[in-house]
């Protein structure tokens, strides 16, 4: 199984998140997410055997205890890219609010994970909603004004949980299962 933990979006959010995408319709090279399952990764595990969910489950629910973070209200909004506005290989929107517990979070799961045989992180966490890929650099320009131009605000919702989800990859793009929920 390919699995991923995360935070996802309502999907009274998924209409925002394709107003957003809309900015970006006249670049060429933009694999776009899709809108329906919009989700802030937390941390990817990567291949995972079958009989690792309960335990990885398990070390999510002792970093949630350990971080010490209850519910909480996030929002998103803005524009930015990774690695850099250079070189684009990932446009995303960012989290304002929330931004400073998804990061409590995110320190808490690796020392629980690695216990388990997962690497820890090696950058900084920086909490974002990936809207698309940039497959080549034909539309680099255009992307980049975009990001700097534009500073869509996406809404807010309540954030109650955190998300094992297991990752199918098809010809269609990839396809994401819940398979446990863990409660702040």
């Amino acid at each position: 199984m390919r699995l991923f933990l995360a935070i996802d979006l309502p999907a009274s959010l998924s209409r925002e998140v394709a107003d957003a995408q809309a900015l970006f319709a006249d670049a060429d090279g933009l694999r776009f997410t899709n809108p329906k399952q919009a989700h802030i990764t937390l941390k990817f595990l990567g291949e995972t055997p079958p009989d690792q969910l309960r335990p990885v489950a398990d070390a999510v629910e002792t970093a949630i205890d350990e971080a010490g973070v209850e519910p909480f209200d996030a929002s998103l909004g803005g524009l930015g890219a990774f690695p850099s506005l250079d070189y684009i290989r990932v446009v995303w929107t960012g989290v304002r609010d929330g931004a400073r517990e998804m990061v409590h979070l995110h320190d808490a799961l690796d020392p629980e994970l690695a216990t388990l045989g997962f690497e820890p992180d090696e950058r900084d966490f920086s909490p974002h909603l990936t809207l698309a890929r940039m497959n080549d650099a034909r539309s680099k320009t255009y992307v980049r004004e975009v990001i700097e131009d534009e500073a869509p605000e996406l809404g807010s919702f309540r954030v109650r949980e955190i998300r094992v989800k297991k990752s199918d990859l098809t010809a269609e793009g990839p396809n994401y299962e819940t398979v446990a929920r863990c409660s702040l």
